[in-house]
């Protein structure tokens, strides 16, 4: 495994929590080895910007597209790392509501939720 790879795959551990990479498939399709060697070895890993301002920025531009699960995965990561609370998601839910349209503001808002109750469910447990 070269550098680019163990970097990508300990940067993706430190945005989704440790041992998120223990869940990626065996087999490494090109998307696979592009998002832990690119994407998380030489983009998410650079400095200049904390892993909190590049989740912000990819919340924002998931919030653009409406999509819930992939804002959940990232709301869920951000707990997990104590980056953001929940009422400052909760927060920038409303915030982003205004920018991306009433729509694409819901679903944002119904994936702050649903990681908002997972965590709390984790916790319990």
């Amino acid at each position: 495994m070269d550098e680019t790879t163990k970097t990508g795959l300990s940067m993706m551990d430190e945005v989704y929590g440790p041992g998120f990479t223990d869940s990626l498939p065996a087999e490494r399709t090109p998307m696979l080895e592009k998002t832990v060697d690119h994407l998380f070895g030489e983009i998410w890993s650079r400095p200049g910007l904390s892993v909190r301002d590049r989740r912000l920025l990819v919340l924002g531009a998931t919030a653009a597209l409406g999509r819930a699960d992939l804002i959940e995965i990232q709301v869920r990561g951000a707990l997990h790392n104590g980056e953001l609370t929940a009422e400052q998601l909760r927060e920038a839910a409303l915030h982003l509501q205004y920018y991306v349209g009433w729509g694409n503001g819901t679903q944002v808002n119904n994936g702050v939720e649903a990681a908002l109750r997972a965590h709390a469910a984790e916790e319990e447990n």
